[in-house]
């Protein structure tokens, strides 16, 4: 039995519980679907390609489509053969060229990984910027980087960004990332000048997390795999973000009395009980850990469905951004 199973009914749970989160942004991506139907005739889109039959990758799409209908998104699937001899590289580009001019599509979703033969800088570089729903591409890279007090907002005349309110950036920004965020917004955790440590320094996870919680203020350290004393970092984290891909790294020792874990790490163990012969497990040893931390996500039901939700409200975005783009100029040549 888990720690979080045994705890008495009068002790409240150390959980933080994503998939409720995720509802209720979903609940208000519904209503913001349906207001852009109603009062602007507009209906956002989503372009999720698959190249290949990996199952899990089958699985993810299957999931993103299904939260597209239930929020009133339409969905449009590409899925290709990932033989090089019937599906090029150049064939995925064009695809992706007839999507970036397509006005249905609001964004575009290229699922990870791609088969050998396709280089996945190429395919996601060729993603316009504005439909990048997977935050990915280096323009909103090199936009999540600059700093909250000089990145200007053009949206409202040379402001600054409200870093506090991650729906009203005006890039994409990457999902994972967001939703960690956001994970720890719903709790009413406050990052200034917090330390925070991210083990994990990936592309998708661990860097632009780390951009997140120091525009939010927190004095953040990357714990990587030359990383001397990775406990001892760690314990000195009020707030850890776990996203190095290796089930139960981290044990209880690492952390201090009172943490916020947010675990993103999904590890598949084998399990003798379970149905499908292994179960999901985090890359923090969740047991172990539930005793001495504050707060803490679960794995499964912790970041993943907060990943999704976020993938939701960037395609929202983007079709509200470029309706108000199509207004502005609009109204410019009217007035012209």
């Amino acid at each position: 039995m888990s720690a979080s199973a045994s705890a008495s009914a009068s002790a409240p749970s150390k959980d933080i519980d994503g998939k409720a989160i995720a509802a209720k942004i979903r609940k208000d991506l519904s209503e913001r679907v349906t207001k852009l139907q109603t009062t602007r005739d507009l209906h956002p889109g989503l372009a999720v390609i698959l190249v290949g039959s990996r199952r899990d990758s089958q699985t993810y799409v299957r999931m993103k489509k299904k939260a597209c209908e239930e929020c009133g998104i339409r969905s449009f699937g590409h899925e290709f053969s990932d033989d090089k001899s019937t599906f090029s590289q150049n064939d995925l580009l064009q695809i992706i060229r007839e999507l970036n001019d397509d006005p249905k599509v609001h964004g575009i979703l290229v699922q990870l990984p791609l088969p050998p033969h396709m280089d996945e800088s190429t395919i996601l570089n060729a993603v316009h910027p504005s439909k990048d729903v997977d935050g990915l591409h280096p323009l909103n890279n090199a936009a999540l980087c600059s700093t909250g007090t000089h990145h200007k907002d053009n949206n409202n005349n040379g402001g600054i960004i409200d870093w506090k309110d991650l729906s009203s950036v005006p890039f994409h920004l990457p999902c994972t990332p967001q939703g960690c965020i956001e994970l720890l917004d719903a709790i009413g955790v406050d990052l200034k000048g917090k330390n925070a440590a991210v083990i994990g320094r990936s592309n998708l996870v661990g860097l632009p997390v780390a951009m997140l919680l120091m525009h939010r203020d927190a004095t953040v350290t990357i714990v990587h795999s030359k990383t001397v004393n990775k406990e001892d970092v760690v314990k000195n984290a009020h707030v850890v973000v776990a996203a190095v891909g290796r089930a139960h790294m981290v044990q209880k020792e690492w952390l201090r009395e009172g943490a916020i874990v947010v675990d993103v790490g999904i590890n598949s163990v084998d399990d003798d009980t379970a149905k499908r012969g292994y179960r999901l497990v985090g890359d923090v040893d969740y047991d172990g850990c539930y005793d001495v931390v504050d707060r803490i996500t679960p794995v499964p039901g912790g970041v993943g469905p907060m990943t999704i939700a976020m993938l939701l409200r960037n395609t929202v975005n983007s079709c509200e951004r470029m309706a108000d783009a199509s207004d502005n100029a609009a109204a410019v040549n009217d007035n012209a």
